[in-house]
């Protein structure tokens, strides 16, 4: 790891927010599961989302009503999975960071994020047009099995974070 890079590390771990996440009660163990919620609050939905881009549902429920209701839900549980392992990490960056699961996990992260982006600004633009049709575009459901894949990897990885 880069000397500058221990350093940021070394100087999050030692605030004064790492400090309180390590040293308060039982705070450690309740981020964790709220981590832990996040994540199922998250993935759920987007699972939902994902098998009915792949024709799981199609006769019952339209794309865009999935998209409605499952999606924000899911944004939900992004924002309490990120806020949630910003804090958990602050408590170990230097350990976490030093982990062998961290680049797996950083970098499945940030390909489900581009897989978002690129779902959302590609053919998921055009969902007026194929709303209806069976199946759904390839990119649509490429887009899919890419996600069910990263979140399955982001989540194993955050789980090896302990252990390798």
């Amino acid at each position: 790891m880069p000397e500058w890079l221990d350093a940021i590390l070394g100087w999050l771990q030692d605030s004064t927010l790492g400090d309180a996440v390590r040293s308060t009660p039982f705070m450690y163990a309740t981020l964790e599961s709220l981590h832990i919620l996040g994540v199922a609050v998250l993935v759920g939905p987007a699972f939902a989302f994902d098998l009915r881009l792949l024709g799981v549902g199609r006769s019952q429920v339209p794309v865009t009503r999935a998209a409605h209701y499952l999606l924000p839900v899911s944004h939900l549980g992004l924002a309490t999975a990120v806020v949630t392992g910003i804090l958990l990490f602050s408590a170990q960056a230097v350990g976490v960071a030093g982990s062998g699961a961290a680049p797996w996990k950083l970098g499945l992260l940030l390909l489900a994020g581009l897989n978002v982006l690129v779902f959302h600004r590609g053919v998921y633009r055009r969902v007026d047009e194929w709303a209806d049709v069976a199946p759904t575009p390839v990119a649509a459901r490429v887009s899919a099995v890419v996600s069910m894949t990263t979140w399955t990897g982001v989540i194993f990885a955050g789980r090896f974070l302990a252990y390798i």
